[in-house]
């Protein structure tokens, strides 16, 4: 569904590259979560996947259209949420109304069903919402939109604990097997049950970028105590638990839960990949 080829970018003013020769392939009906370091690119690939950057070299393209292209086709089977943004000075049925017309798969019971499981109104006041309320109120016409491919950047700074567990909620319950969901974070505990697949960046390298069913089939993700400690540990963290390890997995051995942050400190440390 998305294919980055030979990409390179870098803002316009600044010497920093933050892409060279980078390669990246997503295929679609997955939920991705797209982990890398503070500055490593991650917005950065959402606003050139979403077409609103275009590339310095290369190529990226959705469903085969070059995304800067911006054509109507891909536009209204994409929607991204970015980590911040500004509600309109108008009413949330005047939002809706004019914006909804830009998405022929939008729904309004799945908008409505959205804003209930967030536990807000069904026409809440744009203007008198606090940061975590705004992202309910985007996420959910986010949602709605039925688009295809959605991509949501931090979506859950500003949400408090019940609100992050709303979010995984909603989630979960309205994101069909033929959409893909592209979550952007580094607070990867808030997303990590809703994963399917997992793509690991630091800058224009992939680290990882695998399922969650091919990364259990091969590693196993274990607490040690020090004697327990052998070859088959590959990376491995002090905790108050024992040593947090990744090991190479037997196969006659049960598949493990993966720990994401275990998994993405050893990747970043080049212990796995």
């Amino acid at each position: 569904m998305i294919d980055v080829r030979d990409l390179s970018f870098h803002y316009q003013g600044s010497k920093h590259q933050v892409f060279s020769h980078f390669d990246l392939h997503l295929e679609s009906g997955s939920v991705y979560g797209l982990l890398g370091k503070n500055g490593t690119g991650k917005s950065t690939l959402l606003y050139l996947i979403s077409g609103l950057l275009m590339p310095n070299a290369g190529s990226v393209t959705v469903d085969g259209v070059v995304s800067c292209r911006r054509e109507p086709e891909m536009l209204q089977e994409v929607f991204f949420v970015p980590e911040e943004y500004a509600m309109p000075d108008m009413s949330f049925e005047a939002f809706t109304k004019m914006m909804h017309k830009f998405y022929p798969h939008f729904s309004d019971e799945i908008l409505a069903k959205c804003l209930d499981d967030f536990e807000m109104p069904t026409e809440p006041n744009l203007k008198e919402l606090s940061m975590g309320q705004k992202k309910k109120v985007y996420m959910s016409f986010a949602i709605a939109t039925g688009t295809r491919l959605l991509m949501m950047d931090e979506p859950t700074n500003g949400l408090d604990i019940p609100s992050k567990a709303l979010f995984r909620k909603v989630v979960a319950n309205y994101m069909s097997e033929d959409r893909t969901l592209i979550i952007s974070t580094h607070q990867v505990h808030d997303i990590e049950s809703l994963l399917d697949h997992v793509t690991i960046i630091d800058q224009s390298k992939v680290l990882v970028n695998s399922s969650i069913t091919d990364i259990s089939k091969r590693y196993a993700f274990r607490y040690l105590s020090p004697e327990e400690m052998n070859d088959r540990v590959l990376y491995a963290e002090p905790s108050l638990q024992g040593n947090a390890a990744i090991m190479k997995r037997n196969e006659d051995e049960e598949e493990t839960t993966v720990n994401l942050e275990l998994l993405f400190n050893a990747a970043i440390s080049g212990k796995i990949g």
